[in-house]
């Protein structure tokens, strides 16, 4: 909670600090100042209407709306003609105090409509009984007439109060929506990072599970030579998979990636029957979209490694400029050939969240992608994966 909203909660909380100290301090006064004060006669009455509008102040101190409006015009009713009693035994005059309080309390507490009107009678009732020769009071009318100017000060603290609570209600529906903001972003964010992780580990454990089954195939045949070189490839396949991580965590903390550059370290660590193309005019593209790219490279070649092992695999990136009623768009097409005779090709072993996250990525930058089988051509029998980016 920030300073303002706590100011706020202060200044419009039922019993603030402030409104506590006026009420005791005009019941204070008023039993020091009111006089005369007795057991019998003139002083009973004095002390009995005095405790009655000390009871009347206090009920400043109920939470608003713990009482009905009927209950609440009782109340002040009752303090009003209490007070203007006093006034009219009191030879002090100290009692107007808790008149001038009635009807500030009566602008605070009732609408306009009610409080004006209120505040009026209370003025005419003070200054009648001041006019009146009785008592022995030395108090001016004037006095009297000028008690329900406070309902003023009433009517402007309610606009004041209203103001501020209107104020904290809008401070902390701004904060649920910051905090509602904010955890959606977390969690999009989580999505990425898993999205990352996954496309890391699943494009190199898959070349490396690939190369180990090559191993086993050429152990079984006796070709030790073959298989070592395939054992070294898996080692080389684990040394690119810590780079990719490194890549990653460059990559969550938003730096600039090579694009070809990293599409041709991908694909030469992949497979040896790689190739890339790049067509159009290169230019940068933002890190987003960068990012989006490299992963849905990651995720085909990672396919192509569980399903066509050893087949070839062409890259081909291409800037597309803008034409007639088309964007600028960037376009990444892989396309792997079927997989060669006495290959093992892993089916069954993707969970298909990794095309799935390829289409969560390009959602996020307005992009599409395309995947399905070749069913003609010198490809047929392999896959093609096409994703197309707008600048």
């Amino acid at each position: 909670m920030n300073r303002t909203q706590i100011l706020t909660r202060w200044f419009t909380q039922d019993n603030n600090p402030i409104q506590v100290f006026g009420t005791v301090a005009a019941i204070v006064v008023g039993a020091i100042a009111v006089r005369p004060i007795g057991t019998s006669g003139t002083g009973l009455a004095v002390l009995c209407l005095l405790v009655l509008v000390s009871l009347m102040t206090c009920t400043r101190l109920i939470p608003e709306g713990r009482l009905s409006p009927r209950a609440q015009l009782t109340v002040l009713c009752v303090w009003s003609l209490g007070a203007a009693a006093l006034l009219a035994l009191d030879h002090s005059g100290a009692s107007a105090l808790f008149a001038y309080f009635v009807t500030g309390h009566a602008g605070y507490r009732l609408e306009s409509r009610l409080s004006l009107p209120f505040a009026a009678c209370t003025s005419a009732l003070c200054a009648g009984v001041l006019l009146v020769p009785w008592g022995g009071h030395h108090t001016s009318w004037i006095v009297g007439a000028f008690t329900g100017v406070s309902v003023l000060v009433g009517i402007s603290n309610r606009a004041h109060t209203e103001a501020l609570r209107s104020a904290r209600a809008a401070a902390e529906q701004a904060e649920l929506a910051a905090r509602a903001e904010a955890r959606a972003e977390t969690l999009a964010e989580r999505a990425r990072i898993a999205r990352d992780v996954h496309d890391v580990l699943a494009h190199s454990l898959a070349g490396v599970n690939m190369q180990l089954e090559v191993t086993d195939a050429l152990l079984e045949s006796g070709d030790i030579g073959r298989a070592r070189e395939a054992a070294q490839r898996a080692q080389s396949l684990v040394r690119s998979g810590l780079t990719e991580v490194q890549r990653t965590v460059g990559d969550l903390r938003e730096e600039a990636l090579p694009l070809v550059e990293t599409l041709r370290s991908m694909l030469d660590s992949a497979t040896d029957a790689g190739t890339l193309t790049v067509d159009g005019p290169p230019r940068e593209l933002p890190v987003r979209r960068t990012q989006v790219i490299v992963r849905c490279a990651q995720e085909a070649l990672t396919n192509a490694h569980k399903y066509a092992p050893g087949a070839p695999v062409r890259m081909r990136l291409e800037y597309l400029e803008q034409r007639e009623g088309l964007p600028e768009e960037t376009v990444l097409e892989v396309v792997n050939s079927a997989p060669p005779e006495g290959s093992r090709p892993l089916a069954g072993a993707g969970s298909g969240m990794g095309l799935v996250g390829m289409r969560e990525r390009l959602d996020l930058v307005g992009g599409t992608v395309s995947a399905g089988p070749i069913v003609d051509g010198d490809d047929a029998g392999g896959w093609r994966v096409r994703v197309v980016i707008p600048a």
